[in-house]
């Protein structure tokens, strides 16, 4: 009796923290019917295009789980602060059109006169909870406060360190539309969104907006979950068109065939924004490698690539510079022009601007 007392104490507990708004909400009722029609959702979940294991063949999670607590890298955390820069959103001539990278997956761009913000995190940590997965010194120099108005809020998936809950709630007043994947939405409405301001896409959509903008939404290969329930909402990649330029947005994705298809149908891109960091052999195929990474920039018939999900949080066991020595290594062997700049500090889209090394001098 005493167990199972205490049995159910745990699975009451465990039930009540789950219910704590940032852990988002379930897909039901209309969603979920939208959802259930999508070619991409089978057998009660969405799926990606080619089989995708969460682990390699021969890798287990207690293995993975060891490997995390006793195997991590000892320079996994920069020892010292980052540097950074920091420039007035607010006053930004309208006529730049320029890029603004907040660390990881997180940045801002201003393009043929419209602002747009990707996948923001300013909560000091990738998590549900704010005492783990904090970010690395220096690398929270931005906050909500210093966000403009946004014509486009786009957001790739629901995970914690691309799906923010103490970011989002801050930035609704300042949100004119959102554009996101398939069942994402109830997250957002459960947290005060108006439904008529999301755009919510499957792969292979597409919406005009203002102004001659258009985002096509293509394929990524990854996954999706907040909670013990995976791929209840969709993961996307986009491409955004605007009168002058085309970039990639590429959210997270393991190497896959779909960035080929994607560079035969869109490209050449101005800019591609791709995933560098995070990645381990044990879970190869829903984040890439750095090498990896240089040549999906190569099947989008990039003219630029942008390294991002780096230098903020650690979520995997490799040194926190290492994906961006080894990717820069690549490109160098391979010819890909690469742009690094710092946290904060802006890149002008359409200069040619030298990016130092500054990971280098750290350390």
């Amino acid at each position: 009796m005493f167990f199972l007392v205490i049995l159910a104490i745990v699975i009451i507990a465990i039930y009540t923290f789950f219910q704590q708004p940032q852990f988002g909400k379930t897909v039901s009722g209309h969603d979920l019917k939208k959802i259930e029609q999508s070619p991409n959702y089978k057998n009660g979940q969405f799926q990606n295009n080619n089989p995708t294991p969460q682990l390699t063949d021969g890798a287990s999670m207690v293995e993975v789980i060891r490997d995390f607590f006793f195997r991590k890298s000892k320079r996994s955390k920069p020892s010292v602060s980052l540097p950074s820069k920091k420039v007035d959103l607010f006053k930004l001539n309208e006529n730049d059109d320029v890029l603004v990278w907040f660390g990881h997956s997180s940045y801002f761009i201003q393009v043929d006169g419209k602002k747009i913000l990707v996948d923001p995190v300013f909560s000091g940590h990738a998590s549900p909870v704010s005492f783990t997965t904090k970010s690395f010194q220096g690398s929270d120099v931005y906050s909500t406060q210093d966000i403009p108005e946004i014509d486009y809020l786009v957001l790739s998936h629901d995970h914690y360190d691309h799906l923010d809950y103490e970011t989002i709630k801050q930035l609704r007043p300042k949100t004119k539309t959102v554009i996101t994947a398939l069942g994402v939405s109830s997250h957002l409405q459960y947290w005060g969104y108006d439904r008529n301001k999301i755009i919510e896409l499957d792969w292979n959509g597409q919406i005009v907006l203002e102004n001659n903008f258009i985002v096509n939404t293509t394929p990524a290969r990854h996954f999706s979950g907040r909670g013990f329930k995976r791929n209840n909402s969709l993961w996307l990649s986009f491409v955004l068109s605007t009168p002058t330029m085309r970039i990639f947005l590429g959210g997270d994705s393991g190497y896959d065939d779909h960035f080929g298809k994607i560079g035969e149908q869109f490209g050449p891109f101005d800019l591609v924004i791709l995933e560098n960091g995070q990645y381990n052999k044990h879970w190869k195929f829903i984040h890439m490698m750095p090498e990896e990474a240089v040549q999906a920039a190569i099947d989008l018939k990039a003219k630029k690539l942008l390294p991002v999900h780096w230098g903020k949080f650690s979520l995997s066991l490799h040194s926190w510079d290492e994906p961006i020595i080894r990717l820069t290594a690549e490109a160098k062997k391979k010819g890909v022009q690469v742009v690094h700049p710092m946290i904060g500090e802006p890149f002008y889209l359409k200069e040619n601007s030298a990016s130092i090394e500054w990971w280098r001098r750290i350390d």
